[in-house]
């Protein structure tokens, strides 16, 4: 293990955790990352010290708790290089954040007969918005297929547009094949036709680099947990002439202007997307989360996680029967898995007995598994916490496991 990696290991004190006698070696973090100490003192400290309701509030604490999250939000206007702050607007997650771009955009500007453009890739957060829009409009999803690498179809994707195209929402990483999108191709040749693209960046945001006014994105959104930070916490970014023109998706405190049983008007961007009190603590905290990430460096996050996919690969791809769905070259950290006839269920809670934590099941992707035929997959994925010995303890474990069926 090298001396980088021992120190950020350090930083996260449920990694010495121990799983009945065995060490945890945790291979779950498609599905949440873990939390450095610096995420969690800072929530400790928040509660004890400077807990109080943030925006409009006249005493120090509540000026202090908004100081804290209009920081953050200026921190992940950095971390994207979006142009403004006022187009950064906090959520729950990133469910949330397309939700709010479906209900919001959609309701406004679709009309019947408009088609939106999916990928058979989504995770179910950017499919089911888009049919429950269709419950208030008679729209169509047109879907693009994939190799059998892995990779979007780009010619059906180009052949999908056409007059009644009125939006496309893809992912930017898949959580199952970890295959990363060429994103800025997709954006531009939707863009060629006048049509508004939403990528859904919670797979790729903690591993490469996002720059969304080099990607073009009209919309952007990713999780904080995702992202070593805090549970409850998304981001949408969105293109400021377009939030100007999109009506708000909730009404309540904070979001207004003014109001009376006549008439209410709005509050300006960003606030008048965030109605109620905000998780005000969590996304101050969710600042330590950028901080660690700016520490340690995407790029080194990247290369490292990269050299635990291609050991890991390689090893299992030595097991007989041993099947990944998702070769795709450069892709993300992840790896789907099936062994023989072996049940996913099975596997993974065996190999949770000898202290290895991995996803099995459809990962939220049912479509994608109906499309590679198979019920759902065991899936390990990587952070930059994870170390070759772990790898090891994986393989090793995976093994004595199979021996077992």
């Amino acid at each position: 293990m090298s001396q980088d990696i021992e120190k950020i290991r350090s930083k996260f004190p449920i990694l010495d955790s121990k799983i009945g006698n065995r060490p945890l070696v945790y291979l779950d973090n498609t599905a949440t990352s873990q939390t450095p100490d610096s995420v969690v003192s800072s929530i400790t400290h928040l509660y004890e010290h400077t807990k109080a309701n943030v925006h409009r509030g006249v005493h120090t604490l509540s000026q202090e708790a908004t100081d804290l999250q209009e920081a953050t939000r200026r921190q992940v206007r950095d971390y994207l290089n979006a142009a403004s702050e006022e187009e950064i607007i906090f959520t729950r997650g990133t469910t949330e954040a397309i939700n709010l771009v479906a209900a919001s955009y959609g309701g406004a500007f679709f009309r019947d007969g408009d088609e939106v453009i999916l990928t058979v890739m989504e995770h179910h957060a950017n499919i089911v918005p888009w049919q429950l829009l269709q419950s208030r409009h008679d729209i169509r999803l047109r879907i693009v297929d994939i190799d059998d690498s892995g990779r979007l179809d780009m010619d059906q994707y180009r052949s999908l547009f056409n007059d009644h195209t009125a939006f496309a929402s893809f992912c930017h990483v898949s959580n199952v094949l970890g295959t990363v999108n060429p994103v800025k191709e997709m954006v531009e040749i939707a863009h060629s036709h006048g049509v508004p693209v939403l990528i859904d960046g919670a797979q790729a945001s903690p591993h490469i680099n996002i720059d969304v006014r080099d990607i073009g994105a009209d919309f952007y959104a990713f999780s904080s947990h995702k992202m070593y930070g805090p549970t409850g916490v998304g981001i949408l970014y969105g293109r400021k002439e377009l939030l100007e023109r999109m009506p708000p998706y909730q009404g309540g405190g904070e979001m207004i202007k003014h109001v009376s049983f006549e008439r209410t008007t709005f509050a300006d961007l960003p606030f008048k997307f965030e109605a109620g009190t905000p998780d005000f603590i969590d996304i101050a905290a969710f600042a330590k989360a950028l901080e660690f990430i700016r520490e340690t460096g995407i790029d080194f996050i990247h290369r490292h996680e990269t050299e635990l996919l291609q050991v890991c690969t390689s090893e299992m791809m030595k097991i007989p029967g041993m099947r990944i769905f998702g070769t795709a070259p450069d892709k993300s950290a992840v790896i789907s898995f099936l062994v023989g006839d072996i049940h996913p269920y099975d596997l993974g809670l065996l190999l949770d007995k000898m202290g290895v934590a991995v996803r099995t099941g459809h990962h939220c992707a049912q479509p994608l598994m109906e499309r590679l035929g198979i019920p759902g997959t065991i899936r390990a994925s990587f952070a930059v916490y994870n170390t070759l010995e772990e790898v090891e303890l994986f393989i090793s474990a995976l093994k004595r496991v199979l021996q077992m069926f």
